[in-house]
């Protein structure tokens, strides 16, 4: 169960043209386990239509995952249009096949957890709630 007082919405959506999905469910479920609401608005959506449905849907959380190593291009874009639309209040986390290399960078512009395959669902959980919580105090 999470330990936030408020249930932690999460927003999942794959941009570009990454067809791959298995992950992005294993992780709904697992964070809908965890007692997190999870909206999964689905694969090859641009930057903007990702953005646009978090506002709608005021989650907390964007969860990004990308499988052709693209991350950094995509994190890009999301963050220029949270910032677009005055909302950098919701965190961005990211997962997938991303390359060491970028990790840094990524971390840097504030997309964080940046996980692999095979990372423990707790692990994620936990940086997700953390993540929520620290922004809640600030």
């Amino acid at each position: 169960m999470v330990e936030s007082e408020a249930t932690v919405r999460v927003l999942i959506g794959k941009v570009g043209f990454d067809p791959h999905d298995r992950g992005i469910l294993v992780l709904s479920q697992g964070l809908r386990n965890a007692g997190m609401e999870v909206l999964f608005v689905g694969k090859f959506l641009t930057a903007e239509e990702v953005v646009a449905a978090a506002i709608q849907e005021s989650v907390d959380v964007i969860a990004l995952s990308d499988h052709c190593g693209v991350m950094r291009l995509i994190a890009k874009d999301i963050l220029a249009e949270l910032e677009r639309h005055g909302a950098t209040d919701i965190c961005v986390v990211a997962g997938g096949i991303i390359p060491e290399e970028d990790k840094p960078a990524l971390e840097a512009m504030g997309v964080t957890g940046n996980y692999g395959m095979g990372t423990p669902m707790a692990e994620i959980v936990s940086h997700i709630v953390e993540r929520v919580n620290r922004r809640a105090k600030a």
